[in-house]
This record gives C-alpha cells, structure tokens and sequence, in this order.
C-alpha cells in the first residue's frame, strides 16, 4: 500500500505534517471537527469583520526551522508588533515580567519587606524536593510573593488549587528565575541578551489578520497540492487490523466516511483518542489512564467599544480576586487591521472554566452584561462605551497538569509505542503537554521525518523538555531545531 497518512486535527500540528507531507509527495487526508475554521486554538473567528485571536498566539521561535515555515507559508503578511503585557493587582498595574524596582514601589515599604523575609525564610528552608506549583515558585520567590503574583491567576486558569498542580509545569514555564536573580539583573549594567535570564520576548512577528491568517493558507496550499482537507468531520474509529489503519468519521448529518491509511498522526485530545476512537480496544490499565487525565476550557466574551486609549498592551494578567475575568486581550493591539473601524478597538474577556459549568452554560447575554460590569470595574474601559460583542467558547483548551498526568501518559505512550508505531501523537491536546505553538509544531516536522526514514529516529516527547526555553533569545537563533529538539535515537 502507498503510504497514505491520516492526520486527525486541522491545528498548528496537524496542517505542519500534512502540508511537510504533501511537499514530499506523501499523500495525506486531514479530519477537522469544526465545520468553519482550521487552527485549532490558532485559529481566527470573526464577527462583524472584527477578528479574534482565541488564544493570543505570538509568532516567535528559537527554531530556524519553524520561523522558516512560517515565512513560507505567509511570506508577505507578517507584521512585527511590540510586546506588551501587565499583571492587574489591587487596582494598580504591574510589567510583566515583573521589574523589581516596580514592585517594591508599588506594594509599598511594608508589604516590601514583608515579601523580602519571605524570600528569604525560603532560601533558608526551602521545601526539600518540590512536588507542586506553590512549593516550588515559593521556593524561588517566597510565599507573600506566591500569594500575590502567583496564586490568584494561576487558580483561575486551572480550576484548582495550586497544591494541587504537577511542580514540573512551574519549572517549564518559569525556570530559571527568582527573587534574587531578577534583583541582580535589575542592579547590573546591560550584558549581552545570551547571558541574560528572560521569560519574555520583546518583539514577535504576527499575521495581519490574526493567526488563523497563516493556517488558513497552509490549508489551502495542502489541498492545492492535490490532499484532502476535511472540515465538520468527526473521526468515530481508528482501527489496527496489522497493517493499516481504517479509519471512519462523520460529519454533522449523520454522513459517513471511511479510508485507509499507512500511519495515523493525531493532535486529538488524548483522553478521546485511546477512549473513544482507537480500536481493538487497549487494555484496561491504559483505559483507565486516559480516563484519568482532564482539561481546562474557556470561553471569550467579546466586547467592541470606542477607542478612549485605556491600554495597549497584548494582555493584561488579572490577579484580582473579586472578578472572575483571568487575562484581558486587546485584540487591536495583536495588530491594527484585527478591527476594521481605527476609531474603535476590540477586547477580549478571557473566562476559565469547565464545559458544563455554571459559566459555561449562562447565556451569551448574561456573559456580556458580567464582562460590562467587570471591565469597568477594573478601569479599563466605561461600560457606556460599548457598544456590541459575542462569546467564543473553547471546549478543551488546556490538559490539565496534575499531579498523576505524567504517570498517565507514561502508561499510554509505552502501550502505542510498544505495540502501535505507526501511529504518532502531537500538539498540546495530543500529547496532553504544554506545547507552545511551535513546540507542536516541531513534534509534527520530527513525526515526518521519522515517516520518512521509515522507522523512528527522533522521540517527539523530548520537544519542550528543556524548561528554561520560553519565548527568549534570538528568533531562529538554533539552527533547524528548538533548544529542546532531541537527537536521532541510537
């Protein structure tokens, strides 16, 4: 049989292994749920010609490769925009990253001194082998500043306690920083970017009309290339009988569809997967993982308002207790032509939930009316001045990191690696990581290279493990692959 690869997820993963595929002739057919637009979380929805980034995704890699393929595929529709964030904390607003010198100013002399002793009560006890998310960012910053820069948001965004989330997740994300460290980088003189600690990017690149911009086209150019992307189509099975993969799906109506394939590429939630569609059904123990692992899911309610210039950064972290938003978007500042109206601008009111919720179910008018209230609340805008909006809700938009996910995906991945090594998982939802928008990326271009050679030379799980890589250094700046790319097997 020629080899035929089915991809299941029209996501940044999926569409960079179908459209690597294509270029290599290798004949691929994409299934996507959703019946309007590709992306995934990428992708752009547009209401009244407004557009809105779902996710906030911001266009930046240390992987050549990456930055390479996007250049390929929107090549004249890039812009570079500023990054701009804040933390909003008891009515005041803070840089994020934080600058220490901010803070200190701000929190006051008392409370100042107070996160001072508190870091310092943690340098000298630290918690001895850190399991979760408060024990180990306490042990970089102290408790107080835990409290106030970390707490907060971070429950919102999970639904959880942070006693409750996998240590491993705060070292991938926050690595190498500390109280100490961003004190020392505040007192020495400017040294070269490669010697400096950064979490955060200070420019990025990002498509004029949003990221579903880029993803739309790599689309367009997989079918022009003579492969199959299909939209509204939801996969039902993915049967093994030995030598292929039969795989069924239907759409919307009822329709079914059925074909084979040589390999299976999946950026499809984990949990549904090995679940719902894989077939011969896996052994109990595997089952039981994949019931185990969770996701986080959000919704936005969109609000159009007249342009008074409240703020124009990218997002602004809300650690503020007394309202439900997380993070507030200014979609207007992700790029200009996101609003079609110069004398109006767009936000984005992020709301963290799960799917089945009180939030989640309340009706998109209510949502409206709570986002009015809260915005104006916070002082970023007068409710008087808006004058329309919508709700987008995002089903499965974060796995969850608790403290037995990696016991779980462990299980999951020795069974299809052992038994299954045609069959490749990708992306976030895929392999329930945190993959950033180009760390899925690269778990898709190292699955075709594998595909390619015929046998696995490279293991996708070890993209991203390098903690300390986040949005910093040069764009590109390492050659084909991330800092974290793993080397062939041995």
């Amino acid at each position: 049989m020629q080899t035929h690869v089915a991809i299941i997820g029209a996501g940044p993963a999926g569409l960079t292994a179908a459209y690597l595929l294509s270029k290599h002739n290798i004949h691929v057919t994409v299934l996507e749920s959703d019946p309007e637009y590709v992306g995934g979380i990428a992708r752009t929805v547009q209401y009244k010609g407004y557009c809105f980034d779902i996710g906030g995704h911001r266009f930046f890699s240390k992987s050549k490769e990456v930055e390479d393929f996007w250049s390929e595929i929107l090549p004249n529709d890039m812009l570079n925009r500023p990054r701009s964030s804040r933390i909003f904390y008891r009515g005041k607003f803070f840089a994020y990253p934080l600058k220490i010198f901010e803070v200190l100013f701000k929190l006051g002399i008392w409370q100042s001194v107070y996160c001072f002793l508190s870091y310092l009560r943690a340098k000298l006890f630290p918690v001895k082998d850190p399991k979760n998310f408060e024990e180990w960012v306490s042990n970089h910053f102290g408790k107080k500043l835990f409290s106030i820069f970390f707490k907060t948001y971070t429950e919102k965004v999970w639904g959880m306690d942070c006693g409750q989330i996998s240590a491993d997740w705060a070292a991938q994300r926050i690595k190498g920083l500390s109280l100490m460290s961003a004190i020392m980088n505040a007192l020495k003189p400017a040294r070269k970017s490669s010697d400096v600690i950064k979490t955060l990017i200070n420019t990025f690149r990002y498509p004029r009309k949003g990221p579903g911009m880029l993803w739309e086209a790599c689309a367009e150019k997989i079918k022009h290339s003579g492969n199959i992307v299909l939209l509204g189509q939801r996969v039902t099975g993915c049967e093994f009988d030995g030598k292929c993969w039969h795989i069924t799906y239907k759409n919307s109506d009822g329709d079914i569809g059925l074909f084979d394939a040589t390999h299976v590429i999946s950026s499809a939630p984990l949990h549904e997967m090995i679940i719902d569609y894989f077939k011969p059904q896996l052994p109990t123990a595997v089952l039981h993982a994949a019931s185990q692992l969770k996701y986080r899911d959000f919704l936005i309610v969109v609000l159009i308002l007249k342009d008074k210039k409240h703020f124009d950064d990218n997002w602004i972290y809300i650690h503020d207790p007394t309202v439900d938003v997380g993070r507030i978007q200014n979609f207007k500042s992700w790029s200009p032509e996101m609003v079609p109206d110069p004398s109006m601008c767009c936000y984005g009111m992020e709301y963290f939930c799960f799917a089945g919720d009180g939030l989640w179910e309340s009706h998109d008018n209510d949502l409206i009316e709570k986002a009015k209230h809260e915005i104006q609340k916070i002082g970023l805008a007068n409710a008087e001045d808006i004058i329309d909006g919508c709700v987008v809700r995002q089903p499965k938009a974060y796995p969850v990191y608790d403290a037995d996910y990696k016991k779980n995906v462990a299980i999951i991945r020795e069974e299809i690696e052992k038994n299954y090594p045609s069959f490749y998982f990708v992306g976030r939802n895929g392999m329930h990581k945190y993959n950033n928008q180009d760390h899925a990326m690269m778990t898709a271009m190292l699955s075709v290279k594998n595909i390619l050679a015929g046998k696995k030379q490279y293991d996708i799980w070890q993209v991203n493990q390098d903690a300390e890589y986040h949005e910093s250094g040069e764009a590109g700046q390492l050659g084909m692959g991330l800092r974290s790319v793993p080397e062939k097997l041995t």
